[in-house]
């Protein structure tokens, strides 16, 4: 029979929770954390104590409360002083910032990133982002650690991107590269972009509260992050979510990834363009002239965006048949050809989908916007923190 956990375990477990509370939902009254953590008021005191003595929040009267009587406390996170780093490489840019607890963007940098480059040739130029940033850090300040968003299949284990290719990325160390450039002793942990875009959105976006959710992101391939039961669902070596390869048609289009009739074939980037007959264009920026083209009565981009929609409710109509989620998000490029072709990705959804799936599924744009990769990187960082606060520094 196992002993069961130590006052220690539950002290430190405690500490977690209620901070993780305050990182998420920020400034809250003592009296609310007693509710909402179903602790006593002694001992969220001697909580908010042990946090407050290593600069992991603090406490002070609230503004206004309209109330007779003594306010109690208000816990805030330390934001500008407690921080991770964020990056996250996309196809056509680079993008760095520093967090603080709570989530709040400190600092950022944007750049052009050429396709083709490789981890060796990003990671100085992220590093050059954080070099810039860090002038700005006030000097009692602490890094807790970074997290990085890609686009591939990373290897959960290592952080290792076994496969990106929209980027050309082959067993490309992108967490150790990164490491060496900064030359800053914190750990650094890497994930899909799709699932640290889910995650953000589930811990802070338009999906908080809700426990099954479908994260669709697009770039020139689609990934999806999944949330079921509340939990990420990577699959076993990290590599869950790359829906993009599902197959749709036999000897369909060739796909980067090798094979032929990807859905991503249909509704990425090289998909939308091929139909609207722009095929020598790319990126994001003839993406949207595609579907301003269809606005302004341009039939050939009518037509490639309404099969586009249709291939996109296609296979959202299978993905909530297999997952029956809540919610269905769509980020990167999807957000742009949902929004351009709503009716068609509805119409084939409520064709092609069970009916007592479809009940209570709703869909959704991003809350967190373009930032929702970056804010999910950070969170990949904040996580060892939050499982041992008492570890910090």
């Amino acid at each position: 029979m196992r002993p069961g956990p130590s006052q220690d375990d539950v002290r430190r477990q405690n500490l977690g929770a209620l901070l993780r509370h305050v990182h998420v939902h920020g400034a809250t009254t003592r009296a609310e954390l007693t509710t909402t953590l179903g602790l006593n008021r002694s001992t969220i005191g001697a909580l908010t104590a042990d946090l407050s003595a290593v600069g992991l929040v603090s406490e002070g009267a609230p503004k206004e409360t309209g109330r007779a009587g003594r306010p109690s406390l208000v816990v805030r996170p330390e934001s500008a002083r407690v921080y991770a780093y964020a990056y996250s490489v996309e196809v056509d840019r680079l993008r760095a910032a520093r967090v603080g607890l709570g989530g709040a963007v400190l600092d950022r940098r944007d750049l052009d990133r050429p396709r083709g480059l490789l981890a060796a040739e990003a990671a100085p130029l992220l590093a050059g982002a954080v070099k810039e940033m860090q002038q700005m850090v006030p000097a009692d300040a602490i890094c807790v650690g970074a997290g990085v968003a890609v686009c591939g299949m990373v290897r959960r284990d290592d952080g290792l991107v076994r496969l990106g290719p929209a980027s050309g990325w082959v067993d490309e160390p992108i967490g150790a590269t990164l490491a060496d450039e900064l030359g800053i002793d914190v750990p650094i942990t890497v994930g899909n972009v799709a699932d640290v875009a889910a995650f953000a959105e589930h811990a802070r976006g338009v999906a908080a509260g809700c426990d099954n959710v479908l994260y669709l992101y697009g770039d020139v391939g689609v990934g999806a992050g999944i949330i079921a039961g509340g939990r990420r669902l990577t699959g076993h070596g990290g590599y869950g979510g790359e829906v993009g390869h599902m197959k749709v048609v036999r000897d369909g289009w060739p796909c980067e990834c090798g094979a032929r009739g990807c859905w991503e074939t249909e509704i990425g980037e090289h998909g939308l363009l091929r139909a609207a007959g722009r095929s020598d264009a790319r990126g994001r920026d003839a993406l949207l002239g595609v579907f301003d083209a269809a606005d302004r009565g341009d039939a050939r981009a009518q037509t490639a965006v309404r099969q586009a929609g249709d291939w996109l409710g296609f296979g959202v109509a299978n993905l909530v048949n297999v997952f029956n989620p809540e919610m269905v998000i769509f980020g990167g490029t999807m957000r742009d050809l949902y929004l351009a072709a709503a009716a068609q990705v509805r119409s084939r959804l409520n064709s092609n989908a069970l009916g007592a799936c479809l009940e209570h599924v709703r869909l959704r744009t991003p809350q967190l916007g373009t930032d929702a990769p970056l804010i999910g990187a950070a969170e990949l960082a904040f996580e060892r923190l939050l499982a041992d606060p008492l570890d910090v520094g």
